[in-house]
């Protein structure tokens, strides 16, 4: 399995009860399909989430459940592999 990263910064609230999280900078590991394989979440406040497939969902969120459909879009906010296994692994 062929896997590119990304590090994407959204400036969306959540529109939940953990909108006081703030905004988050999310990490994708994603297969060569598109699809998430990994994902962690940092928020402005503090919380950093985690999700893969030993942990695909919890109260908070889950991995996303779209594709990264275009790599070419998201070309601007491709990061290395080490990169992303920092962020996994903190």
């Amino acid at each position: 399995m062929v896997s590119r990263y990304f590090r994407r910064r959204w400036h969306e609230s959540r529109g939940d009860e953990f909108d006081i999280w703030g905004y988050a900078t999310y990490y994708f590991d994603a297969a060569e399909d598109g699809w998430p394989v990994r994902q962690v979440e940092v928020y402005d406040s503090g919380p950093v989430l985690r999700y893969g497939p030993a942990h695909r969902e919890d109260r908070f969120g889950g991995l996303g459940q779209g594709q990264l459909d275009e790599f070419e879009e998201w070309a601007e906010w491709e990061i290395t592999a080490a990169e992303f296994e920092r962020q996994w692994n903190e």
